[in-house]
């Protein structure tokens, strides 16, 4: 029995087992990610090479987390293998070598740790995403990075402060699970959220930001056009 199957009989005990099954380990995808895709009666999970020489009790645990979405599972549940995986996420941003930072985004992590977490937290890699005007900052677990949009490179400090006060806060409080589902904007993280300062002026003041770039970017599409 393969672990797909193994996974999906403790997920449903009694059901039976009809898909086809196939599983890849690979470079493509980033740091202990992993998808999964449903195809007429083939079930694919795709990992990143570094889940390879993880224990299959834990892999297990992320098998049946992407079951539970691919099968859109209703009445969501935990088990003891989610459990585990769920543990076993909690602790890479603590294995995660930190080997990528910026000077400007170092100052403002330090700035930001020391002044609403008493120093508590370790530093995540830091870098430069691209010019985003959606996805304006990210904090990923999987490799424990904090990631800007290059729209904020001349931000002012109080704006890039607080952009990296709210991706630390996802680094600080990580995530709850419960019933099946993740929670990364819990309760508590909503309340730190809006205890930083000044917090509305300057969301407006990052709103009309992006919206000046969006123009900026609208107009040099139509000048290379001409």
């Amino acid at each position: 029995m393969n672990l797909i199957e193994e996974a999906h009989q403790r997920l449903f005990p009694g059901k039976e087992f009809s898909y086809q099954t196939a599983m890849e380990y690979n470079r493509r995808l980033s740091d202990f990610n992993a998808n999964i895709k449903l195809h007429q009666q083939t079930i694919q999970v795709n990992l990143n090479l570094q889940w390879k020489d993880i224990d299959d009790e834990i892999k297990i645990g992320l098998i049946q987390h992407l079951l539970i979405k691919v099968l859109k599972v209703k009445k969501r549940s935990s088990t003891p293998n989610i459990e585990l995986y769920n543990n076993f996420i909690r602790q890479i941003p603590v294995l995660m070598p930190k080997t990528k930072s910026d000077p400007d985004l170092e100052k403002s992590f330090h700035r930001v740790n020391q002044a609403f977490f008493s120093s508590s937290l370790v530093r995540p890699n830091l870098q430069w995403g691209v010019d985003s005007k959606r996805k304006l900052a990210s904090y990923n677990f999987h490799d424990d990075s904090v990631t800007m949009s290059t729209v904020f490179k001349e931000a002012r400090q109080e704006v890039l402060d607080y952009l990296m006060y709210h991706e630390l806060l996802h680094k600080h409080h990580q995530f709850k699970h419960n019933n099946g589902r993740s929670s990364f904007h819990s309760k508590a993280f909503r309340e730190d959220e809006h205890r930083y300062p000044n917090h509305q002026q300057i969301e407006q003041e990052i709103t009309k930001m992006v919206r000046k770039r969006k123009k900026e970017s609208f107009l040099q599409g139509i000048f290379e056009r001409l």
